[in-house]
């Protein structure tokens, strides 16, 4: 081999090839993983470049393919577990398609914030982007633009003529109220989330359609904005009815709450009102947030496969961006029911 090159500049593939005894153009096909390249000039070429710690130049490499590998991300209310976890899945999964990813973060999701959004995004010259869209004012707003590129929605329903992703919501509360059915109580109240959530609407229609379909009675579901004061608040309604009939007003001796950090408020409110979790009243969220496991009591709730998420919004974004699927598609990430001690099992009390 060729004597080193000058250390106190970076190397090229020029210093390579020279180094290695190959042309030019032998280490851009070692690079690019040709078939065309001998095992024994594969080697010796990997061996120089790690030997001189080349990097390969991005901005050349995208000029000559014409690819940069960079997705972008648009999220709104990422302050939230469900859309930040969302987003983190995204971005892992890109990483592991050697993908790098730009974010862009939006508190509301208008038409205007979305298409200055996508046009920064073309800007830096990404490939494709995954936009995390759980609203419908989202949804309506993403419908009305002309992408500049392949685009996924996460969350963003079935309605778009875009491809995209979701986790089946409404079969996890099915799940959940289905649990709470068959642990012995009569009926589920609900404490649903944001009525602009398309989330929110999809785990309230679960919950409504197992109730209806096991014969029982559909309590008027109450309304919080997914924090945990709205949840406290709501349960300190709960309470007074428990509380004015003593016994279980219309059977509430069970709650559904639609995420886990509005369950925490409930399980507070019901708690300082002097009801036990789960002997009065069991409780079950949705989310599997990292703290759920070890709320007063360990919580039962729906845990979401963000990783999946991740993984499967980026699978359809490239299949996309490289030519192998036209039409668009939506795919479906199934739940897990994770069963936990503020929904063991009721035992009537005498006179019930």
């Amino acid at each position: 081999m060729t004597q080193l090159p000058d250390v106190s500049r970076a190397p090229t593939m020029t210093d390579v090839a020279r180094v290695a005894g190959v042309s030019h153009q032998t280490v851009s096909r070692v690079l690019s993983d040709h078939p065309n390249v001998s095992a024994k000039t594969r080697a010796a070429v990997t061996q120089v470049i790690e030997q001189l710690g080349y990097r390969r130049n991005s901005a050349a490499r995208a000029l000559a393919t014409r690819r940069t590998h960079t997705l972008g991300v648009i999220a709104v209310n990422t302050t939230l577990h469900g859309p930040a976890s969302t987003v983190a899945g995204v971005q892992e999964a890109a990483r592991d398609r050697g993908y790098l990813t730009s974010a862009v973060t939006l508190r509301t999701a208008t038409q205007t914030a979305l298409a200055e959004a996508m046009q920064h995004l073309a800007g830096w010259g990404v490939e494709g982007i995954v936009a995390v869209t759980p609203q419908r004012a989202a949804v309506r707003a993403l419908a009305a633009l002309e992408a500049p590129c392949p685009v996924v929605t996460v969350e963003g329903g079935h309605t778009l003529a875009l491809p995209g992703v979701s986790l089946d919501q409404n079969l996890g509360a099915r799940m959940i109220t289905e649990h709470l059915l068959a642990s012995g109580h009569s009926t589920v109240w609900h404490v649903a989330g944001p009525s602009d959530w398309l989330e929110s609407e999809a785990r309230t229609q679960g919950w409504e359609d197992a109730l209806r379909d096991a014969g029982a009675v559909v309590p008027p579901p109450l309304r919080g904005d997914w924090s945990p004061l709205s949840g406290y608040q709501a349960g300190q309604q709960l309470a007074g009815r428990v509380q004015a009939s003593r016994g279980g007003a219309a059977g509430l001796t069970a709650v559904f709450v639609a995420n886990d950090q509005m369950a925490l408020g409930v399980l507070r409110a019901l708690r300082e009102a002097g009801l036990r979790t789960p002997e009065d009243v069991a409780v079950a969220g949705f989310d599997d947030i990292p703290e759920a496991e070890f709320f007063p009591p360990p919580l039962t709730t729906i845990r979401q496969d963000f990783a999946s998420l991740g993984r499967d919004s980026i699978g359809l974004l490239l299949d996309h961006i490289e030519g192998r699927a036209h039409e668009p598609t939506h795919l479906v990430v199934v739940p897990e029911l994770i069963v936990r001690a503020s929904t063991a099992r009721r035992i009537a009390a005498p006179g019930e």
